[in-house]
């Protein structure tokens, strides 16, 4: 198959599979398995230099793109795990109507 061929048929089958959901993207390339799959391979835990050997990658800035996504998606996912119980917890940085504290009359009290 050549290059056009393969284009063609991700264009057709992407476009199928986002009327089914739409997370896939209208304008799907065949990039894109490329970098998924890199990815993929540095949150399994491949370093930099390996994954940047496997793709064939002449500088190791190049692969550091890589990095970026997989370090963003962790922010992400951590940012979730707070759950409904914890929302409710009273922060002990915080007065009840939400503004901060003003811990320096606290320090007066104390000393």
């Amino acid at each position: 198959m050549t290059e056009l061929a393969i284009d063609k048929r991700l264009k057709m089958y992407g476009k199928k599979a986002h009327e089914i959901c739409v997370d896939v993207p209208l304008t799907i390339h065949a990039h894109q398995f490329r970098h998924g799959k890199a990815s993929h391979w540095i949150e399994d835990g491949l370093n930099v230099l390996q994954v940047s050997f496997l793709l064939g990658h002449k500088h190791l800035e190049t692969t550091m793109v890589y990095l970026d996504i997989t370090t963003e998606d962790k922010a992400k996912a951590l940012a979730m795990l707070e759950n409904e119980n914890d929302k409710k917890i009273t922060k002990k940085w915080k007065n009840l109507n939400g503004t901060l504290i003003d811990f320096s009359r606290i320090v007066w009290i104390l000393f």
